[in-house]
């Protein structure tokens, strides 16, 4: 199956949110922007053109660290799926480009971070059967 994956630089322009699955799984949510900036040669510098604004879906530890590790304004590089979904809601029509999230991280080109490892207890192992 042919997916369109993307990479994203932009912004976190809202605060993760986070909600768990009827399953027990975690989702988290936020919007990104990305800014187009162009040299403008008559005004003699870059000035930023128009925004697209993305909502990142993320899903179980991903979606956990995201919502321990991510705030408002932080530069951020997205990794994943991209879908376009568009209906109509009231009598008006809608559309949102959403990126199914497969890695998330800070732009380093913006300003330094510090990794933790997260170490995640895994479930107990049953001995085996005796025959």
């Amino acid at each position: 199956m042919n997916e369109t994956v993307v990479t994203v630089v932009g912004n976190a322009a809202s605060a993760v949110e986070t909600k768990t699955t009827a399953a027990g799984h975690p989702v988290a949510r936020l919007r990104l922007a990305t800014t187009v900036r162009r040299y403008d040669e008559r005004q003699g510098g870059w000035t930023d053109a128009h925004t697209s604004f993305y909502t990142v879906w993320a899903f179980r530890t991903l979606a956990e660290n995201l919502a321990a590790s991510v705030t408002v304004g932080e530069p951020l590089i997205v990794q994943g799926r991209l879908r376009m979904r568009q209906g109509e809601r009231d009598g008006q029509r809608w559309a949102s480009a959403d990126i199914e999230a497969t890695a998330v991280g800070h732009d380093l080109a913006c300003g330094t971070s510090a990794f933790v490892r997260v170490s995640r207890a895994l479930p107990a192992r049953e001995p085996a059967a005796s025959p």
